[in-house]
């Protein structure tokens, strides 16, 4: 049977397949130690679990409309003016299943053939397969390690052509956890104006971001860039409600009815007991502070680690709970490097090179401490034996 040239032009999530392949060498008895997961190990927050319950209790298990209801709209709109200073109206919102669905959305709504999109490199797996799906050409712009993976709005003019629709900005970042400056997204912001140049802002990591780097959300610095950007955010990673698949963007009205178009025609409405979730998902603070914290003292520790392994060197991540550390004084290109650790030491971690650069490789610290210091034993034992 023949697949659609569409989809023979884009490849499998990396980052899903290291994270199977280590779940099925563990189901064979294996002691396998896994940083590629790219979700919270703590437990969904029981206010949203019990939500869920009663809303299944109360047959809440039937159609509604298929952007979302009205007052979870009304939840977002007041979500993001106190965390973001951002005026919207639920007219502006669209609930999609998981920030991805909502980015492919975007994408989809968009993005015509040959229309091109830029994307920080290193980007998140699925942002250049998205834009091929839509017929646009994913144009990747250097984020340098010496900037600490920042994009610059020079570095953004340097690409931009006459078919230049849309950029891309993921703050904090997969797979580096870089944290962008105010100052960074006043250049960025004032370039993407005078270009007309449209902004994703995926903002999913929004709440894991450690002191003392703070959240800007791009469309919150003046009238203009707010008219051009669409903030993209969820719960999954920051409420620990991966395998729930809520997610949200706001933006333009003439957006948000395309986007309607578009999922009324697709998945229809998102899951209706897992909003009554997501309403619920705003009153946790608490529960997210105490899992931010768990995040920077792993953090901190993997960091120091990396940092004392012979031919590593890593960056200090802002936020997220990844670790992009530099393996080319190995002399292992980074799929190499990780068939071969995972081959030898029975470590997952995801190459580099599925984020567009070879020279690193991405480890999540997702996982309880001691995991993470056996998982970091067999590094520098591997990284020992490459450099004898």
């Amino acid at each position: 049977m023949k697949i659609s040239k569409r989809i023979s032009r884009i490849e499998a999530s990396p980052t899903l397949a290291i994270t199977s392949k280590a779940k099925k060498m563990k189901s064979e008895g294996l002691d396998v130690i896994s940083f590629g997961a790219g979700e919270p190990d703590f437990d969904t927050p029981s206010l949203v679990k019990e939500s869920i319950k009663k809303a299944l209790d109360e047959g809440f298990t039937k159609y509604t409309p298929a952007t979302g209801t009205l007052r979870l709209k009304e939840l977002v709109c007041e979500k993001f003016k106190k965390d973001n200073g951002l005026d919207y109206l639920p007219e502006n919102v669209v609930i999609s299943c998981g920030a991805k669905h909502s980015i492919f959305n975007i994408i989809l709504t968009l993005i015509d053939s040959d229309d091109e999109v830029l994307i920080p490199d290193p980007y998140w797996v699925s942002y250049p397969e998205m834009v091929k799906l839509a017929g646009g050409k994913p144009i990747s712009v250097k984020c340098h390690e010496e900037n600490g993976f920042r994009l610059t709005a020079e570095e953004i003019s340097c690409k931009i052509t006459s078919r230049t629709k849309l950029l891309i900005i993921n703050s904090p970042c997969n797979p580096t956890g870089a944290v962008y400056k105010k100052e960074d997204l006043e250049k960025i912001a004032e370039l993407c104006v005078k270009k007309n140049i449209i902004v994703i802002s995926d903002e999913i990591y929004e709440k894991i971001i450690y002191s003392p780097a703070t959240h800007v959300s791009i469309a919150s610095l003046n009238e203009d860039i707010f008219k051009q950007t669409i903030v993209v955010n969820g719960c999954s990673k920051s409420y620990s409600m991966t395998g729930l698949r809520i997610g949200y963007i706001a933006g333009p009205v003439e957006v948000v009815k395309g986007i309607s178009k578009l999922q009324s025609h697709s998945t229809s409405n998102p899951v209706s007991i897992i909003m009554r979730g997501l309403e619920n998902s705003f009153w946790v603070d608490d529960e997210i502070n105490k899992m931010r914290q768990a995040f920077e003292k792993r953090r901190d520790y993997i960091v120091n680690r990396l940092g004392d392994i012979p031919g590593i060197t890593c960056n200090i991540p802002e936020g997220a709970f990844y670790v992009f550390p530099n393996i080319k004084e190995l002399g292992l290109g980074s799929f190499e490097f990780a068939e071969k650790i995972l081959k030898e030491k029975n470590v997952a971690v995801v190459p580099g090179k599925a984020f567009g650069v070879d020279e690193n490789i991405r480890l999540s610290y997702a996982s309880d401490e001691e995991t993470i210091k056996r998982g970091l034993d067999r590094i520098e034992e591997f990284a020992k034996e490459l450099s004898k």
